[in-house]
């Protein structure tokens, strides 16, 4: 038998906390289940959740948000009032600064606001697209089904990208690890071999005279040849943040062979997951392209968006002027022309979100499949150079002694 700590909330709304001695965690859910009371943690520490341990930078901004919207699903779903569940999950918070942020959500509610006015008095935690699912589910009373898909849109959300980062994560260890290699070789290495030469005056072959110059260049221009990369770089990153910049640099990466796909795969899926939730709580197809367009990283294809939101306002539907946009997979338009057609256009777009997550995971492992052996391939000519440059000048020095 086994000791779990539970977290639970009572029909009343208050808080329960203690511990069962159980061979299972579910069997621990069941048995709380059977008192009345909803489970909100279950475990074998006295702790929320690993999301709360992760350090202050975006992605515990992301997770911030997914367990307030967990939280808030499983308490309104379970009949508690909503200034009560801002309140738990208050509690349940252990980061200060979002605990703060709650709080201040509470009072703006217990002021008579609504909670998507609360929601929007913090727009670094919440974006156009949760505050107007949430105003129409307030609207609508489903809040607590709007909490629901809003857990598993932002759920979803984060899948994709720890997918595509850790994805490419090895082969820039791979790119990174080589080159440190090769700059040890010229910076430590080569130099000393390079002295036992010039002691012994024996006429050098020409690629070890090639490297060993290379080296004496790198010696004396390194240091200027590293600050104009860095210059280049913060040049390239301050042009980058115009709007023109950016919307350069978003074109040219969805040129990249292989990657380019990804990327406009993901962007789809990014996109059609929006609309999907939007579209499902009634929220106005115009009004959800310009929100949905507005959670897009690529700038070159939220603004060919623009066009697709005239075209509707014109009445030609969606998947028409989507097609004449030209920046979306041609299948996008196809699934959304069925949707207008068997009037489940809301359906297509989670539909079409899930194929497009599942086609933009594939792409990366295509690109991730192609880029590691030819870093591999690329580093390791680079550095068989160098050795057996020094190799011929090992073996030259041995045929002279002979």
């Amino acid at each position: 038998m086994n000791s779990f700590y539970f977290r639970a909330v009572a029909s009343d709304g208050n808080l329960r906390t203690g511990t069962i001695h159980a061979e299972t965690e579910r069997w621990v859910a069941q048995e709380l289940r059977r008192q009345g009371l909803t489970p909100v943690y279950v475990g074998t520490e006295p702790k929320k959740s690993f999301e709360l341990k992760l350090p202050s930078f975006s992605g515990a901004k992301r997770s911030d948000v997914l367990f307030f919207t967990q939280e808030l699903s499983t308490l309104l779903n379970a009949g508690v009032p909503l200034d009560r569940a801002l309140s738990i999950t208050g509690e349940l918070t252990e980061r200060a600064g979002f605990r703060t942020l709650v709080q201040d959500i509470l009072r703006i509610v217990k002021g008579g606001k609504s909670l998507a006015d609360s929601l929007s008095a913090h727009p670094e935690y919440f974006s156009d697209l949760y505050v107007n699912m949430v105003r129409a589910g307030e609207a609508s009373g489903s809040l607590a089904a709007v909490f629901e898909r809003l857990t598993e849109f932002e759920r979803t959300r984060d899948d994709l990208r720890s997918y595509i980062l850790s994805s490419m994560a090895y082969p820039c260890l791979l790119f990174l690890v080589g080159t440190g290699s090769i700059l040890v070789l010229m910076n430590f290495v080569v130099p000393r071999f390079a002295s036992v030469f010039e002691q012994s005056r024996i006429e050098m072959p020409l690629p070890t005279k090639m490297l060993l110059e290379g080296s004496k260049f790198m010696q004396a221009y390194g240091w200027f040849g590293l600050a104009a990369i860095v210059a280049a770089a913060v040049g390239l990153y301050s042009y980058v943040r115009t709007t023109a910049g950016r919307l350069w640099w978003d074109t040219l990466r969805l040129r990249i062979p292989v990657l380019g796909d990804a990327l406009r795969k993901a962007e789809t899926a990014r996109f059609a997951r929006a609309m999907g939730t939007l579209v499902s709580n009634s929220v106005p197809l115009v009004q959800s392209i310009g929100i949905a367009g507005a959670t897009l990283n690529n700038r070159r294809i939220s603004g060919s968006l623009e066009a697709v939101s005239l075209g509707v306002k014109r009445g030609e539907g969606i998947a028409q002027p989507l097609r004449r946009a030209g920046q979306f997979p041609p299948l996008a338009a196809h699934l959304l022309s069925v949707g207008e057609e068997t009037g489940r256009l809301d359906q297509m777009f989670v539909r079409m979100a899930d194929i497009y997550d599942a086609d933009t995971r594939s792409a990366i492992r295509r690109f991730t499949s192609l880029f590691e052996p030819l870093v591999i391939l690329v580093m390791g000519l680079i550095v068989g150079v160098l050795i057996l440059s020094m190799l011929l000048a090992i073996v030259s020095m041995n045929d002279v002694a002979v």
